[in-house]
């Protein structure tokens, strides 16, 4: 049963290799992408299911023990964490079988939509750092093929400063790499968190952690290297601009919450509750000042995804169980509302014909279901109950009260205001309103843009009315995570 761990890889990997064969087939691309996609999605599940049963499920690939050989290394978070991948990776491809144009369709799109998804899954479930930097590489070069598809002047120049900088991160973490390895004598998580925990150089491991926190801030978006994100989202289609908000930002931040709740944690004064906490409350905080400030729907949205990631990052920094899981519950609520958001972007602007807010309005006469969809996710993004932000963002505001951590807290209560006002004026100016639309676009039928998105919408109305089961099974990943010894002994079979 062990063999499952690498099903969530090597499903999309073969679905991609395949896919290049049929790249002028756009009937039969998609019916392979689609069948690939609900596979992958069966299996993510299913593997939750068993490691929630017989606990952490490791595969050495190639049958060599670690510390030597490959392991990927699936627990609670790593699962969770797949599961999103699949079922944003449905309801995107499923959104963008109704928008995308054929000529795009036509350039490799669904092989590297697949090969992304492989690059993601690998980062979930290595329990390796090399690896885990060879699979932010391959989510990387399919995301530098996605972001420019179409290769619209716009996508082409912002694109570039997305290349430049994930370049840089890149070459930044193969020098983190070498620093710990040269540390420590070996790359394999759990060997690493036994090594480190061994050795009493605090001041060069802390040199290592920083290294490492400004990689993962980088593919993350915080602050300050969040600067790349919001016009970068704003070029590609709304379905691959759901995908990368959605998604590809909380690669990063899972690598943060791996690697310092089980690397670097040796100390937490100087790493969580200074650093990463001080870094949170500046992420949230400039990045939704950022969305208030614009006027354009998709761009609101990318400064959002900027201020959201700081809540993630800030439950680490509290640093305590509960705040952990808040964070894991909160990356779980962001990844679906998010990519939900981007969706409703996509097809308003394909009613509407653009996404500058002062010049849309009225599409609730016109497209009411859009228009009270939408209204229900902006609402669980500002974190109003009984919607999943409320229950999610809880949590973590709480246990900063409870640490004494009053200045991060009320950031995070501040924010919170802020990013209801800013969902508020996307409604007011979209939906709300005099129409600005002709009778034509008011025609048109919105039933097939809304379908895909309706699961979304769904899961975060029942992740907010069944908090309880939910944030029970995210408290047992993070008592799972902050106990090091977990992993260590399932992967070094100690």
């Amino acid at each position: 049963m062990n063999n499952l761990v690498i099903l969530p890889v090597l499903i999309p990997f073969f679905t991609g290799a395949l896919l290049i064969l049929f790249s002028k087939k756009q009937r039969i691309q998609k019916i392979i992408s689609s069948i690939s996609s609900f596979v992958i999605l069966a299996v993510a599940i299913y593997l939750a299911v068993y490691v929630y049963q017989n606990g952490i499920t490791v595969l050495e690939v190639g049958d060599w023990p670690a510390p030597f050989g490959i392991v990927l290394v699936a627990d609670m978070f790593a699962n969770i964490m797949v599961i999103l991948s699949a079922i944003v990776g449905v309801v995107c491809l499923f959104f963008t079988f109704q928008t995308i144009s054929p000529k795009r369709e036509k350039y490799y799109f669904y092989p590297f939509y697949f090969f992304l998804l492989t690059g993601v899954n690998g980062a979930f479930l290595t329990g390796d750092l090399f690896n885990l930097f060879v699979f932010f590489e391959v989510m990387l070069i399919a995301s530098y093929v996605l972001i420019v598809h179409g290769g619209t002047k716009y996508q082409l120049r912002e694109s570039f400063k997305y290349v430049i900088i994930n370049v840089f991160s890149s070459m930044l973490f193969l020098v983190a790499v070498a620093y710990i390895y040269s540390i420590t004598g070996t790359l394999n998580m759990a060997h690493l968190s036994e090594r480190v925990a061994e050795l009493e150089q605090a001041g060069a491991l802390n040199v290592v952690a920083v290294l490492f926190f400004i990689v993962f801030a980088i593919k993350g978006a915080l602050f300050p290297l969040y600067f790349w994100l919001p016009r970068s989202y704003y070029g590609p289609p709304a379905a691959i601009a759901a995908l990368f908000g959605g998604l590809l930002t909380k690669v990063g931040v899972y690598a943060i919450i791996r690697t310092f709740t089980l690397i670097f944690y040796h100390d937490a004064g100087f790493t969580h509750k200074g650093i990463i906490t001080a870094i949170a409350g500046f992420t949230m905080l400039l990045g939704v000042l950022g969305a208030v400030s614009q006027f354009n729907f998709k761009r609101i949205l990318s400064y959002h995804i900027i201020s959201q990631v700081g809540y993630m990052v800030m439950g680490l920094g509290v640093y305590t169980t509960l705040a952990v899981a808040g964070a894991i519950y909160y990356i779980v609520h962001h990844i679906i509302v998010k990519s939900a958001l981007f969706l409703f972007a996509g097809a308003t602007e394909k009613i509407t014909g653009t996404n500058d807010l002062k010049q849309m309005g009225g599409l609730l006469k016109t497209h009411p279901y859009l228009a009270w969809m939408f209204f229900i996710t902006a609402l669980s993004l500002a974190g109003i109950p009984p919607l999943s932000g409320f229950f999610s963002k809880f949590p973590i505001i709480l246990s900063s009260f409870q640490e004494e951590q009053y200045v991060i807290g009320g950031v995070a209560l501040l924010v919170g205001l802020l990013t209801l006002l800013s969902m508020m004026k996307i409604f007011s100016y979209v939906f709300w309103g005099k129409q600005k639309h002709t009778e034509e676009q008011a025609k048109y039928p919105a039933g097939k843009l809304l379908l895909p998105i309706v699961p979304l919408v769904a899961l975060t109305i029942i992740l907010g009315l069944a908090a309880e089961p939910i944030f029970s099974y995210s408290l047992m990943a993070a008592e799972q995570i902050m106990d090091p010894t977990h992993y260590i002994d399932s992967v070094l079979k100690e």
